[in-house]
């Protein structure tokens, strides 16, 4: 099994080192994936026991791999939305035919992000 591309149900986005991302801390800009290498605690898929599942680059994780919330258990940072390249590629690639048809409300929600 893969983890190119997957869902996390928990935070409502796609995951997996397949997906371009930013950093979740709010001060940080940094390109990442939400690959298991950038997972708070421990790369554990959706954070396993010791993480909030969120993705950090470097600067933001401890020895851990752990977010300074989860670190010293805080809730965790709001998510951050998925990069306009990850958004502009599930409207047009092929491969997305399928889940377009499936989830009208959501292409239209990714639309409209895009047109603003």
């Amino acid at each position: 099994m893969g983890w190119a591309i997957g869902y996390d149900n928990q935070w409502k986005r796609d995951i997996g080192y397949g997906v371009p991302a930013i950093c979740d801390h709010p001060d940080c800009t940094a390109e990442i994936d939400r690959g298991l290498g950038f997972v708070c605690a421990e790369l554990q898929p959706y954070g396993g026991e010791n993480g909030c599942g969120l993705f950090f680059c470097c600067r933001h994780a401890n020895h851990r791999h752990q977010c300074e919330r989860c670190a010293v258990g805080y809730e965790p940072f709001e998510p951050k939305p998925d990069v306009l390249e990850w958004v502009r590629w599930k409207l047009t690639d092929g491969s997305w035919e399928l889940w377009r048809q499936e989830n009208p409300d959501e292409v239209a929600a990714m639309r409209a992000r895009l047109a603003a």
